[in-house]
């Protein structure tokens, strides 16, 4: 049975729970970025015992690993035979303080860590910025390093290329745009700037890594407003799962799962 890891968000994780099971055999690593997940632990944090405000247990266990960093020696220590990227979940503005980089996640905010020392005279950069242009580059060629010098270059790695979906489909079919996208509630935004970035950040994790495959469902890039998260830029319809298994089956990874999807219907229109 594969061992995968993945450094990325749902729309990877969500392979298992919504087109089958499998997930046994499965690291997951999210809400971070690589300019957190490469960065030093945040000095002075204790995490509450129990999640604070409404975070459920995964959600918690996800950001208390950005702040604390312990994300990387646990993806090294699992020792994967296969690691797929996606950088969705790179769509969060970074916070600098205390010496450190972490990710100003929803998780976050609704933690209410923000108000705490740790936090203190803390200042944000954003994630369309030149300053976090620079320092996520500078990460993506610190984990390239890594990558071949630690264990973690025993595993295949795979790119999971993505981009924000610009339209839905509801379930009589109808397709209509997406509005009213936000990142963190009350801040709305465009989906384009987004998604340029995510071709930059893509192109240049390619050109640092070692060579990898690279799969794309971008011909199925719908969002669905049934989907079990909500309705998302990147909660996508279920063809757009069946074919990400697809293409992974193809890279030999059609036993990480517990039944074949369906072949893909019709692409997008």
């Amino acid at each position: 049975m594969p061992k995968i890891a993945i450094v990325g968000s749902c729309i990877t994780r969500d392979l298992w729970p919504i087109r089958g099971g499998g997930s046994e055999q499965l690291l997951y690593v999210s809400r971070t970025s690589l300019a957190s997940l490469l960065a030093s632990p945040l000095p002075d944090f204790r995490p509450a015992r129990i999640p604070p405000g409404d975070l459920h247990a995964h959600e918690h266990k996800a950001l208390v690993a950005d702040l604390e960093k312990t994300a990387l020696a646990r993806l090294v220590a699992f020792q994967p035979t296969h690691l797929i990227f996606d950088f969705i979940d790179e769509r969060f503005d970074l916070i600098s303080t205390r010496g450190t980089l972490v990710t100003h996640s929803a998780e976050l905010v609704r933690s209410g860590y923000l108000s705490r020392a740790p936090f203190r005279s803390w200042r944000p950069i954003s994630r369309l910025s030149a300053p976090c242009d620079r320092v996520w580059r500078d990460a993506a060629r610190a984990f390239a390093t890594l990558l071949e010098r630690s264990e973690l270059r025993r595993a295949v790695p795979i790119l999971h290329s993505a981009r924000w979906a610009t339209r839905q489909r509801d379930t009589s079919g109808a397709i209509s745009e997406i509005r009213d996208v936000e990142i963190l509630s009350g801040r709305p935004t465009a989906i384009a700037p987004y998604n340029a970035l995510l071709e930059r950040q893509e192109a240049e994790f390619l050109r640092l890594m070692p060579p990898m495959a690279r799969i794309d469902a971008d011909a199925f890039r719908l969002a669905d407003p049934d989907h079990q998260w909500g309705l998302s830029p990147f909660h996508y319809i279920p063809e757009y799962y069946d074919e990400v298994r697809r293409q992974l089956g193809l890279l030999g990874l059609s036993g990480a799962f517990s039944e074949q999807p369906a072949a893909p219907s019709a692409p997008v229109a």
